[in-house]
């Protein structure tokens, strides 16, 4: 545990902040579109909300224990959430269903393009520089003591949602992604995908693995992109 130094326990409390707001944003985004298109549930357990105490209450372990855990022991965290939805209200309503799937990553991607906004202006008046080398919490440094907190923490909003959106659209249950693919297709395939997501919900982790290889293989290529969209044109 040599490793566990002052400065280890702040970026973990940045780490834990983005991660918390983040997945809150993100299963918030969830709920408000359920409750918009017509399942209540997520509403009636206090989930159209950035509190994250109901998202807490419902997912400890994946909310409180895991990220703590991975972060001690990896140096990086991660974790889950999820909003009670009517599978009843879903298989009738498949379409609607794929949009409350989209909702969660485009939370994501809205953090993204906010962070990135923060980034680009703090590169533009000098107050962010380009690091010496790229870390999911280094994406830019602050040119003064003062702006490297914030520059550590607008890092991690920037990749950590990036990932997370990037993530949730594999298509591969029980990840957002494949519900999302139901909006491509005739409302009785969907009713089919979202049938067969119910019927082997038992296996979704080995949906997980599945996901975790393709991003693996895919999904890291595309994180490095938009981080390079992010720095482009930047000093011209």
């Amino acid at each position: 545990m040599s490793h566990i130094t002052p400065e280890f326990l702040f970026l973990g409390l940045l780490w834990y902040v983005v991660f918390l707001f983040s997945t809150v944003c993100h299963e918030a985004g969830h709920a408000y579109m359920a409750t918009r298109l017509g399942d209540m549930t997520a509403y009636l357990g206090g989930q159209v909300s950035l509190n994250p105490v109901p998202h807490m209450q419902r997912e400890p372990m994946g909310m409180i224990l895991f990220p703590v855990l991975t972060y001690v022991t990896g140096g990086w965290m991660m974790g889950w959430a999820s909003v009670p939805i009517d599978p009843y209200w879903t298989l009738r309503n498949p379409k609607k269903a794929s949009l409350v799937s989209l909702a969660g990553p485009l939370a994501n991607f809205a953090l993204v393009l906010i962070s990135g906004l923060i980034i680009r202006i703090g590169l533009s008046v000098g107050y962010f520089a380009p690091p010496h080398s790229f870390a999911i919490e280094s994406l830019i440094v602050g040119t003064t003591p003062a702006a490297e907190g914030i520059a550590t923490f607008v890092s991690l909003m920037f990749g950590l949602n990036l990932l997370l959106g990037l993530f949730n659209l594999v298509p591969v249950p029980p990840l957002d992604g494949y519900s999302v693919m139901g909006l491509f297709l005739p409302e009785h395939m969907a009713r089919k995908l979202e049938e067969f997501r119910f019927q082997y919900s038992r296996f979704s982790f080995v949906g997980l693995l599945i996901a975790w290889k393709v991003f693996g293989e895919y999904g890291i290529g595309l994180f490095w992109s938009g981080v390079y969209v992010l720095y482009a044109g930047f000093g011209r």
